[in-house]
């Protein structure tokens, strides 16, 4: 691990576009490269929306602070650009795509993250392609399926994590990764997760997550709290064990009228 932030952010203040309704207010948050960290928090505090602002979502509008991903302002970064800059955000819902198999979504994202000019080479693709499947323990046949299309919540989720295998980001972003999952289905999805960031030892992780139950197969360096758009408590794993036994009530003084 390393203590250098791969992710850092400042003073973050942001509000929903069009209705003009602050979420975030004013949130610190260091996530050095190498470390998991996870953040946990009642309905409404904020969560997903950080996940969305970090990755540039146009829902969103940032009003104050800074974003800092290794080392490199990206709030004037388009979203393109962030995630060819090493972010990933995995969804809670991700969209379905029908008439577009996973391999060609696959081969135009990887394309798009080669410098300009650069061609990928189709038959390096194909072996990168089945060796990360392979890693997550997926049959080959799930790549000619349109994407997410009639999939079940585990199978959407463990395309995610196929899509961040193939394109190894530096700072991934699992916004309530675990919603929706059955035990079983969670499991497949914490091993690759635990799988990449084994082979990736200096990539970044923030997971998104209300329940301690993710947090048992992905284990965290550090747990967040937050309430009402900011961070109010920081400690290792055993704060959402914490969580998990009290619940958010003790947290309350926290929140804004």
């Amino acid at each position: 691990m390393s203590d250098a932030p791969v992710l850092q952010i400042r003073n973050l203040h942001a509000k929903v576009a069009e209705e003009g309704t602050e979420i975030l207010h004013g949130l610190d948050l260091d996530i050095p490269a190498g470390e998991v960290h996870a953040i946990m928090g009642p309905n409404g505090s904020g969560k997903s929306t950080l996940a969305k602002v970090i990755a540039g979502h146009p829902e969103y509008e940032v009003t104050d602070g800074t974003v800092t991903f290794r080392g490199e302002d990206i709030l004037e970064m388009e979203p393109d650009e962030r995630s060819q800059a090493g972010l990933f955000l995995a969804f809670q819902y991700p969209v379905e795509i029908p008439g577009v198999s996973i391999a060609n979504f696959m081969r135009t994202a990887k394309q798009a993250h080669l410098p300009e000019g650069e061609e990928l080479d189709l038959f390096d693709f194909q072996d990168e392609l089945l060796d990360r499947m392979k890693l997550l323990d997926m049959d080959p046949t799930f790549a000619e399926r349109p994407v997410n299309d009639g999939f079940s919540g585990g199978e959407k989720k463990r395309n995610e994590i196929l899509q961040m295998a193939m394109l190894k980001p530096s700072m991934a972003l699992m916004d309530e990764t675990d919603s929706g999952l059955d035990i079983d289905a969670l499991q497949v999805v914490a091993h690759g997760v635990n799988a990449l960031t084994e082979e990736n030892p200096q990539m970044g992780v923030l997971l998104i997550t209300h329940y301690q139950r993710l947090l048992n197969y992905i284990k965290p360096d550090v747990v967040h709290v937050m309430v009402d758009g900011r961070i109010v408590k920081t400690g290792g794993p055993e704060v959402a064990l914490e969580l998990e036994e009290v619940g958010y009530a003790d947290y309350r003084e926290f929140e804004t009228a």
